[in-house]
C-alpha cells in the first residue's frame, strides 16, 4: 500500500469520526480545503463515493461506513503501538551478553553492577566468566572484556580499566635454578 492511500485512509476516518470537514483538518493540521481534495481522490481511485455531504454534516455512505468500519481498528492499533514506542525513545532496554575472565569479573564488573542496574533497570545481562577466548560473532555475545594482548584486528576496542602492571614475583633461590622470565609466555616453562 503507497503511503498516499493511507494517509487518506487516516484521513477519511477522521473528518468520519469529527462528522465535519473543518473540525477533521484542525485535528490533522491540514486546510480544509486540501483535506476535501484528499477524500475527492480517494473516491475517485476508489470509484466510490464514500461521504455523503450536507451543509450541516458529513456521514458516510454504505460503503464509506464499511470501509471504515474495517479499517479504523487497524489504524487506532498502529497510532497506539506507534505511541507505546514513544515511550521507549528514552528509555535503553534489551538483552546485553558478554565473555570475559573470572578475574574480570570480579574486579571490574561486579564492583559496577549494581549502579549499572539502578541506572537501566530494563537491561538483561548476562555474563560468561571464562579463560578460553571465545569468538563473539559466532557465539552470539554483544561485547567481551580481555586484556589488550588479546584484542584481534577485527575488534574495536575501548579501555575500561587504566593499564594494568602485572609482576612476576619468585624466590631467589626459585631463580637460583631458573632462568627469569623475560616475557609473559616464558610463564608456561615455569612452575
Amino acid at each position: 500500500m503507497a503511503r498516499e492511500n493511507l494517509n487518506d485512509l487516516t484521513a477519511l476516518v477522521a473528518v468520519a469520526r469529527a462528522k465535519s470537514f473543518t473540525k477533521a483538518a484542525a485535528k490533522l493540521g491540514v486546510s480544509q480545503s486540501a483535506l476535501s481534495h484528499t477524500i475527492r481522490l480517494l473516491e475517485e481511485r476508489l470509484d466510490l463515493r464514500l461521504l455523503t455531504r450536507t451543509t450541516r454534516s458529513v456521514t458516510p455512505t454504505t460503503a464509506g461506513q464499511q470501509l471504515i468500519s474495517g479499517i479504523a481498528p487497524h489504524l487506532d492499533q498502529i497510532e497506539n503501538q506507534l505511541t507505546s514506542l514513544g515511550e521507549l525513545r528514552n528509555q535503553e532496554s534489551g538483552n546485553l551478553r558478554i565473555t570475559m575472565p573470572d578475574d574480570a569479573l570480579a574486579y571490574v564488573v561486579l564492583p559496577k553492577i549494581k549502579e549499572f542496574v539502578q541506572k537501566y533497570p530494563k537491561i538483561n545481562m548476562e555474563f560468561v566468566a571464562d579463560l578460553k577466548l571465545i569468538d563473539i560473532f559466532s557465539e552470539d555475545f554483544d561485547g567481551a572484556i580481555r586484556l589488550g594482548e588479546n584484542i584481534t584486528k577485527e575488534m574495536t576496542s575501548v579501555p575500561i580499566t587504566p593499564d594494568i602492571r602485572f609482576v612476576v614475583a619468585g624466590s631467589p633461590e626459585y631463580f637460583s635454578k631458573n632462568p627469569k622470565p623475560k616475557h609473559p609466555k616464558d610463564l608456561l616453562n615455569h612452575n
